[in-house]
């Protein structure tokens, strides 16, 4: 790990969870202090802190890390991407692809959890894929992830002026302008800015999310400008409910991976969680099945109260929200902005994660020695400033919108950012497949694990990497048939033959396996495997321990869930519930 060479600054009287050593891969040290309460402030004296010694702080609370989890992926996607979902591939083709992706990724998220719960580290997957499966798949796979949190952001900016169109036409690049510089000052301040930024913006979400579903179960009745009842008739509009056939149905597929996406960057988050052991099984087992309600409920209505026909739902110069389409319904202006403002605030919380995700799997690259080592140093406020920089950087993508229209940039960076979020779920599985069989053939006991999702034993590795391999060469059918359509090829595409060459170009300049063979001479051979041996792997390091801190953790939380009067644990349960 780098350091600075900058001498020590003034005696810091106070510790913020300020880590004192890292390992290799850029894990937090698990002796840190941490606070027994979610949010109580830290108080903790502790001697100066050199600044030659500056790591991630593991200060993200279990609500805050939760709603992370819920505002990377109920974003976007959700609000702005369903829009051309409808357009392009009608009601019924939306809702059975968003629902296939949503079990996909759900199994996808317990095979992480168990990794990211076992070694809550920073890198997450990227890392996992290193360790477990192969290291120059892992560098190819972290930077192809990097890549997609950045032009996420410049996706997120592009959404922006497209919202922002709704009251007004303005100049696309100040608005991209005014957001980038708001962005990065949060990121730049401390992890627990982000964090409760993204926290207060999810619960905006959300309560937006639980008023439009009630709304549109009232207008889809009748509770609209019309006074008329709905029902199914837009499932039954020419050319419905499979709007352009198997090319339809198939372009859904990454619009539905792109608003899914963000759910595999709970495990980046691991490395500043508190009270890991506990938090992030929570995080695993309870909040995807909230997204889940959210998003089939929510696809479903829009479905049902939104003609795919409706102008403007997706063009090339404009995208409207389906939301503010529902709430425009009921007849209120004012209704329309307000679900139009919630949308903005949502897109501000897309980039907003974004941002932060690609920085720490930047600063884990650096960790792990395939990136400069500058980008794993951080300031005294524990942030990779250097990363945090070279990230919001490519965001200059969004410029580009005012010279090929804001909705044609937006479905191509969609593309990008859905089809990258496959290869980092198809990763995974695989990342899964060889931590488990690593733990088997060595002999570790299963109990010994600190979260297992037993159900998907043992067919969740490869029951995920070949659906989404398979969704990853189909989905792309619409840019090749009736017409070949090279941009839109290029979007679906180009990320796998870049995977390729950096996974090749790595294995080349490594020789991994140079040191393992003496059986062949250095001038002779063309290929050098760095497939892990599941049978030596290290099991043992990065392994979280539980300290004194987390133990009063969970004895705090089951003393008020248990103990007391009935009314004070069920307020209890409900807020822990809740947050």
């Amino acid at each position: 790990m780098p350091t600075s060479s900058s001498s020590a600054g003034p005696s810091q009287p106070l510790l913020h969870r300020h880590s004192n050593a890292s390992d290799s891969y850029g894990a937090v040290n698990v002796n840190s202090a941490l606070s027994p309460e979610d949010d109580q402030p830290d108080v903790l004296p502790v001697p100066p802190v050199d600044k030659s010694d500056r790591k991630l702080h593991r200060s993200l609370s279990a609500r805050q890390v939760q709603m992370i989890a819920i505002a990377g992926t109920i974003g976007t996607g959700l609000f702005l991407g369903t829009g051309g979902s409808l357009a392009r591939g009608g009601p019924a083709s939306m809702l059975i692809c968003y629902t296939i992706i949503g079990f996909i990724v759900y199994i996808t998220l317990l095979l992480l959890g168990e990794m990211a719960t076992q070694y809550p580290i920073a890198g997450s997957f990227g890392t996992y894929c290193t360790r477990f499966f192969s290291p120059s798949y892992g560098f190819a796979l972290a930077w192809n992830y990097w890549f997609n949190d950045a032009v996420s952001v410049a996706g997120d900016l592009v959404a922006a002026q497209l919202v922002i169109s709704y009251w007004a036409e303005w100049h696309p690049w100040a608005i991209g302008l005014i957001f980038w510089v708001f962005l990065v000052g949060i990121n730049a301040l401390h992890v627990r800015a982000y964090g409760e930024l993204e926290y207060w913006l999810a619960s905006l979400k959300v309560i937006a999310i639980i008023v439009f579903i009630i709304l549109g179960i009232l207008v889809n009745v009748g509770v609209n400008r019309e006074h008329r009842y709905i029902g199914g008739e837009n499932w039954r509009l020419p050319g419905a409910p499979f709007v352009g056939g198997f090319g339809g149905f198939a372009h859904v597929f990454v619009t539905a991976s792109f608003a899914y996406g963000g759910t595999e960057s709970l495990g980046i988050t691991a490395g500043e969680t508190k009270n890991p052991s506990k938090n992030m099984p929570r995080v695993v087992k309870f909040v995807f099945w909230r997204i889940l309600v959210f998003y089939i409920v929510g696809i479903l209505l829009i479905g049902l109260n939104v003609p795919y026909t409706y102008p403007d739902l997706s063009t090339r110069s404009a995208v409207t929200s389906p939301f503010t389409i529902v709430f425009k319904q009921v007849g209120s202006a004012g209704a329309a902005s307000f679900m139009n403002t919630v949308v903005l605030t949502s897109v501000v919380s897309g980039a907003n994660h974004a941002l932060f995700a690609g920085t720490r799997v930047l600063y884990g690259l650096s960790a792990v020695n395939q990136a400069p080592r500058l980008f794993s140093w951080t300031t005294k406020s524990g942030i990779p400033l250097p990363s945090l920089l070279a990230t919001s950087s490519i965001s200059i993508l969004c410029f580009g919108s005012s010279y090929v229209g804001n909705g044609a940039l937006w479905s191509w960076l969609q593309n990008l950012v859905g089809v990258s979020n496959q290869i980092a779920w198809v990763s995974i599985g695989l990342a899964s497949w060889r931590f488990r069989k690593a733990w088997v053939r060595q002999g570790r006991s299963l109990d010994d694990m600190k979260f297992r999702a037993a159900w998907t034993w043992p067919w969740g590795p490869a029951f995920v990497v070949v659906a989404v391999t398979c969704l990853i060469l189909i989905q792309g059918w619409s840019s090749i048939f009736p017409t070949f359509e090279p941009v839109d090829f290029v979007s679906y595409y180009i990320q796998i033959p870049v995977m390729i060459v950096m996974y090749i170009l790595w294995m080349l300049i490594k020789r991994p396996g140079l040191k393992s063979s003496t059986s062949t001479p250095r001038s002779r051979r063309i290929w050098y495997s760095d497939l892990v041996d599941v049978n030596t792997v290290d099991l043992s390091r990065d392994e979280y321990q539980d300290v004194d801190v987390d133990k009063v953790d969970d004895d705090t939380r089951h003393n008020r869930v248990t103990k007391g009067n009935l009314v004070v644990k069920a307020l209890w349960r409900l807020y822990y519930w809740v947050v």
